[in-house]
């Protein structure tokens, strides 16, 4: 296989024998494959075994090609998974539906294993190429607008210690972004948010959000109001659900507002990943009920008001580190970074961390990587 990468192909067939047949040829070739009898089971593989290139059959039991591939569509990060409509069937009416459901190629199964082979390897060599243009010009825009979606520094608060680590995937700026606004000398706003399901384009996402975040904010203090975490968050989630230019973005966001005057942190998350809390030897998950922005005109947001003991920790993070597979192909899950937290004793929290998952993913992280912890110093 080309440069020794082992690309990964998802078969999704209910024929057993053509599933075997192409299994092996894809195997022999230096593909790794995983089959799936139908949509229903297909769709559970994908989250798991991230596939490069999905081939399905049409004709199947319980949820077919068709139904399959539009399950796919629903979500953002596997709609831009490369699909292959591999069927028996010929027919203008089949052909023409599979393209409206933007797959990539159609294969006929009495195709020899030569023709399965090189539609595949040309399809995968398109991707490739499309993927580095899109990174160069990613690349080259965050160089010349000078914009950052993480920043240099990070503000000093009384009575609070704030670390970040992030790192993005392939060191191609990605759609985790960090931000944060300074109050005043005891108030400050934490914002860490996820864009999906943009590949190398989530960063000019992640830059206008970063912005709509900071408007809300700045609009609050203009009018003088003592504001929570949930206003912010609703006034965002205003201004996206009557945005058309990004009502195909999903986006997960944390909100966080670190009151060192009252010794309060109120949290208010959009589909985000819950927060870690650390104390006394304990990890509690504090999870936010809030939709993904943009979905309905009123999320109703909730501010969950968060106490912290000296030296607990919070850590708010992206699905990165969780959704990362070690080399058994298994996820890190939130337990097992519960974990990897407990056993860190005096270390830093999260240099440890990093290097603890690195050792589990053999270095191989598959999505960008953001934490912050927000740790209580006195």
């Amino acid at each position: 296989m080309e440069n020794e990468i082992k690309y990964k192909i998802l078969l999704v067939e209910d024929d057993k024998n053509i599933a075997r047949l192409i299994q092996y040829n894809l195997d022999k070739a230096g593909y790794e494959v995983q089959h799936a009898i139908n949509g229903a089971f297909g769709f559970e593989l994908v989250g798991k075994f991230k596939p490069d290139v999905i081939i399905s059959d049409i004709m199947m039991p319980e949820v077919d090609g068709f139904a399959f591939r539009k399950m796919l569509l629903e979500v953002p990060e596997f709609k831009a998974i490369p699909f292959v409509f591999l069927t028996a069937k010929g027919e203008e009416d089949d052909i023409l539906q599979g393209y409206d459901l933007e797959i990539q190629e159609y294969i006929v199964k009495t195709s020899s294993p030569k023709i399965i082979l090189a539609k595949l390897k040309s399809l995968i060599q398109s991707s490739k190429a499309q993927k580095a243009q899109g990174e160069t010009e990613v690349k080259k825009a965050a160089a010349s607008m000078g914009a950052k979606v993480v920043p240099d520094k990070i503000p000093v608060i009384a009575g609070y210690k704030i670390t970040q680590l992030h790192r993005p995937f392939n060191d191609i700026p990605g759609g985790d972004f960090i931000d944060y606004v300074k109050i005043d000398d005891e108030t400050i706003v934490v914002v860490v948010g996820d864009v999906m399901g943009k590949k190398w384009g989530a960063w000019y996402f992640a830059v206008a959000y970063a912005g709509y975040v900071r408007s809300a904010i700045r609009s609050e203090l203009n009018n003088g109001n003592s504001f929570t975490a949930n206003e912010i968050m609703q006034r965002v989630n205003s201004a996206v659900y009557n945005d058309e230019r990004i009502a195909d973005v999903f986006i997960t966001l944390s909100i966080l507002i670190i009151d060192n005057k009252n010794n309060s942190i109120g949290y208010c998350g959009a589909g985000d990943i819950p927060i870690f809390h650390l104390s006394n030897g304990k990890i509690n998950l504090i999870k936010s009920e809030g939709t993904l922005l943009g979905f309905t005109p009123d999320g109703k947001y909730e501010t969950v008001n968060i106490t912290l003991s000296t030296h607990d920790e919070i850590f708010v993070l992206t699905d990165g580190i969780i959704e990362s597979r070690d080399i058994k192909g298994q996820s890190i899950e939130n337990e097992r970074l519960i974990e990897i937290i407990l056993s860190k004793g005096d270390n830093e929290s999260l240099p440890f961390i990093d290097e603890s998952v690195k050792k589990l993913i053999n270095n191989k992280y598959e999505d960008d990587v953001t934490v912050v912890c927000i740790e209580k110093i006195d």
